[in-house]
């Protein structure tokens, strides 16, 4: 991660008529940083991104990217940027790789580059069997990661995906991890709007809530989730079979709070430190319990969403 900040939003404002979309949105992304954007249905998620990537005209307020002003400099804000909608717009007759080739086109790419570009990402993205398919033959999901495919071709800073998963199986979900997560350790500013929490705290660095056009939280996955600043913890932890007096043994451990036990699996609360991780472990294994699995649970950006006061989950 870099500190430079590479995508800049400030006092963000858009206005339809007398509806207020986007109200005084302000934040900062540097290189490495991975921002989750949820809400509900209606509190401006895709609004932002677009404002963000210069295709919606705003009331107020500035967005610059490298320092750009999306709307001033959109030449070259747009050779830094890449954004992906929710419903990306594709060239139905055409191939797979007849597609990522006018979009090189479009960007000034050899045809070199083109090609090596092309390839890579089709590997990448789990499309390379399908590149002299045509378009309107794709599955939703398949369409979803050719659109994915061409907001990368251009190697841009600054990458906005809007719903990108949306169509995705299981292990594409998966992989689609493991691909956000290569595109922030490279340095990518990114923005993911989703409403799968889950996948959010596997790659994520940060994280927004919005409702009615506004930040409800905005901070670390650890600040939003309500683990930051906190010296404790929740740890699970699976037993190998059930322990009849468990409950007994477990009641004399120092330091546990908030302990329930369900068969062979319990949860409790304890120090969040490695070391005290590992005294925990210790007191355990101890008092006899046969431990077949320790870990501290992550913190949970469900629980921590649905306390922010907010009924609907998009």
């Amino acid at each position: 991660m870099t500190d430079e900040v590479l995508l800049s939003i400030h006092d963000l404002r858009v206005q339809y008529g007398n509806f207020l979309a986007v109200d005084g949105l302000s934040l900062e992304l540097a290189g490495g940083q991975l921002l989750g954007l949820v809400g509900p249905n209606g509190a401006g998620k895709t609004t932002t991104l677009r404002a963000a990537a210069g295709l919606q005209p705003i009331s107020t307020g500035s967005v610059r990217v490298m320092g750009w002003d999306v709307f001033k400099e959109p030449t070259l804000v747009g050779q830094h940027l890449g954004f992906t909608p929710d419903t990306p717009a594709v060239y139905q007759g055409l191939t797979v790789e007849q597609f990522l080739d006018f979009i090189g086109q479009c960007y000034g790419l050899t045809p070199t580059d083109r090609a090596e570009r092309g390839d890579h990402w089709l590997e990448l993205l789990w499309l390379k069997d399908k590149r002299t398919a045509k378009i309107q033959t794709l599955s939703r999901g398949m369409r979803q990661r050719l659109a994915v495919a061409r907001t990368l071709l251009s190697d841009p800073h600054v990458v906005l995906l809007d719903e990108p998963a949306a169509g995705l199986d299981p292990a594409g979900r998966v992989q689609f991890r493991q691909l956000l997560a290569s595109l922030r350790d490279q340095g990518k500013a990114i923005i993911v709007s989703s409403h799968i929490l889950a996948d959010l705290a596997d790659y994520c660095t940060h994280i927004a809530i919005m409702e009615h056009g506004r930040l409800l939280k905005y901070g670390t996955v650890a600040q939003v989730a309500g683990a930051a600043g906190h010296e404790r913890c929740n740890y699970q932890v699976t037993l190998a079979r059930s322990v009849g007096d468990a409950a007994q043994r477990l009641a004399g451990l120092e330091g546990v709070t908030q302990l329930q036990l369900d068969g062979s699996r319990l949860t409790l609360e304890f120090d969040r430190d490695r070391a005290a991780a590992a005294g925990l472990l210790r007191q355990l294994l101890a008092v006899g319990l046969p431990v077949a699995e320790f870990r501290a649970l992550e913190p949970d950006l469900e629980q921590a969403y649905l306390r922010s006061g907010i009924e609907q989950v998009d």
